[in-house]
Order: C-alpha cells, then structure tokens, then sequence
C-alpha cells in the first residue's frame, strides 16, 4: 500500500512528514484484522483488489490511495471511500494517532446507517 499511497497536501511541512512517517509506523504494527479495517474504513472494502494496490478503483476508475493531513486534532479520521480519501488530522504524537485511528477503523469501517 505505501507505494502505491499518494500524499495530497498543500504545502509540505516537518509537521506533516511526521504524521505521515507516524501512520506508517502505526500500520507497520496493526495486526491483519486492524488493516483489514483500515482498508474498509478508507476505499469500503477489506480485501485488496486482484492487481493490487495499484489497481484501487474509486467512482469507476484507478484512485489511489490518498492520505491528506487536517488541522482539526479534535476529531477522529475521517474518510471519503469513493475517492479512497483519508483524512488525518495533524495529532501532536504518535500515540494519539494510533488511538485515534484504532477507534475510527473500529467504529467506523461499517460505514452509516439510516435510523
């Protein structure tokens, strides 16, 4: 995935470069079941396309897979499925990234429901 992973930012700072090494390290020690999730929460599915990870469709063509850095730490990730969209907020450790991603990918890899 982190080859086939594009980075979408405005302007490329420390700051950023340190939350994007920060995901990839926190991924690197997700089991299987955890990137399964995060696979589901960010493209809607759990399983890797038959090409790949460079084969990731999105509103009917490749979209790679995208991560693009927030400001707001308050809130959890986010994700935009069609476009295998990631938002992260710009969290002040790794910790807090972990913790914050972990409830997002488990709580949130079902996607919504109407009541």
């Amino acid at each position: 995935l982190l080859y086939h992973c594009r980075v979408r930012e405005a302007v490329v700072s420390t700051q950023s470069t340190g939350i994007i090494s920060w995901f990839w390290e926190v991924v690197g020690e997700f089991s299987p079941e955890d990137r399964a999730l995060l696979l589901q929460f960010t493209t809607g599915s759990s399983k890797v396309p038959l090409g790949g990870f460079a084969g990731l469709q999105g509103s009917g063509e490749i979209v790679p897979f995208t991560i693009t850095r927030v400001h707001d730490v308050s809130n959890l990730p986010t994700a935009s499925t069609c476009f295998n969209l990631l938002k992260l907020p710009n969290y002040k450790s790794k910790e807090t990234l972990s913790k914050m991603l972990k409830v997002a990918i488990k709580y949130g890899a079902e996607g919504f429901d109407f009541v």
